[in-house]
């Protein structure tokens, strides 16, 4: 979140207050296996720590300030912390199987949507827990975008707004994949999120941008 330090519980409480539909994060596991909120496999850009987040434990993890004094949170934090709905980024398979063990103990199947650039964490998380709603996402992309997507089990495609076309939509709903844009901060990337009547968007600055319909 563009006006937070990101993968906070301080950005995550400010966005639900914003109005948004779901919370965006992202996931990593610790040394000791800990699922830990952190967009990068690093630690250096968000925190005043350095080294990888596989690298350190989640007591480590815990003693770096990540923004404004917040500490790097655990992923069942965040589900306390707000009551909106949760797209999780996953960043591999191993990641897959401990998102799997959380939603299934909490019975979270509904609330929580999980997303990855990786198809095999996709089509795991598919195995793991039937009946979630899951999201293949892509940077670049070639014309197989939609057959990759339904072989991997995803619903719905998040492909990057800046590459996005007219063409990719079309072949997404003739599969019937659901398509959401990201990352939409701009006026002009708004429009075109309305333009293709996608199914939704992901911002980093909830203040400049509303519901895309």
């Amino acid at each position: 979140m563009g006006v937070e330090p990101e993968n906070t519980l301080r950005s995550f409480v400010r966005a639900e207050r914003a109005g948004l539909d779901a919370v965006e994060l992202d996931l990593h596991l610790s040394r000791d296996g800990a699922l830990v909120v952190m967009h990068d496999a690093e630690v250096d850009r968000t925190t005043d720590g350095s080294g990888p987040v596989a690298g350190l434990t989640l007591a480590e993890l815990r003693r770096l300030d990540a923004g404004r004094g917040e500490r790097v949170p655990v992923f069942e934090e965040v589900l306390d912390a707000v009551a909106c709905p949760v797209q999780a980024e996953i960043k591999d398979v191993a990641a897959a199987r401990a998102l799997a063990e959380v939603v299934r103990r909490r019975g979270l199947t509904g609330r929580v949507e999980v997303s990855s650039f990786h198809d095999e964490a996709v089509a795991e998380t598919a195995r793991l827990l039937p009946g979630a709603r899951t999201v293949l996402i892509a940077s670049r992309w070639g014309g197989d975008i939609a057959e990759r997507a339904l072989a991997a089990g995803a619903a719905t495609l998040a492909l990057n707004i800046r590459r996005l076309t007219l063409e990719t939509v079309e072949r997404a709903r003739a599969a019937e994949l659901g398509i959401i844009g990201w990352v939409v901060n701009t006026a002009e990337h708004w429009a075109l999120v309305r333009a293709f009547g996608l199914d939704g968007a992901t911002t980093d600055l909830p203040p400049a941008g509303a519901s895309p319909g």
